[in-house]
């Protein structure tokens, strides 16, 4: 499955007004019941060596806690990028540091798996 590319600027505006809502479900959305999530912040964050969760359970604990911290989560959109299969977000993050979240798509274009990564402060 090609991903055109105005497709994949609408899902990722849709993807970071759901982080900006702060509403787990609604991010939960975008994403498959199983899905797989790859994230440096994982080893830190819940001790799990690998860097993967697996299925919206293991990641609701991951997640939850981030959407109401201290300071909030803002995310700010540069550009989405489109593939075969997946789409790349790349955006501004928490303390506006800049993040690029590759999302690979079902037939559905639900998320069956995200990986993250992060770079400096801009």
């Amino acid at each position: 499955m090609i991903i055109d590319k105005e497709w994949a600027r609408a899902f990722a505006e849709e993807w970071v007004a759901a982080w900006n809502s702060h509403d787990l479900e609604r991010i939960f959305s975008h994403y498959t019941e199983d899905f797989e999530m790859c994230s440096p912040f994982i080893v830190e964050r819940m001790r799990e060596p690998s860097g993967i969760l697996r299925g919206k359970a293991a990641i609701r604990p991951y997640w939850a806690p981030a959407l109401k911290a201290e300071l909030p989560i803002k995310f700010e959109l540069i550009a989405a990028y489109a593939g075969a299969d997946r789409i790349a977000i790349h955006y501004r993050s928490v303390g506006r540091a800049l993040v690029v979240e590759v999302l690979t798509l079902n037939a559905q274009r639900q998320a069956t798996h995200g990986m993250a990564m992060y770079g400096e402060p801009a």
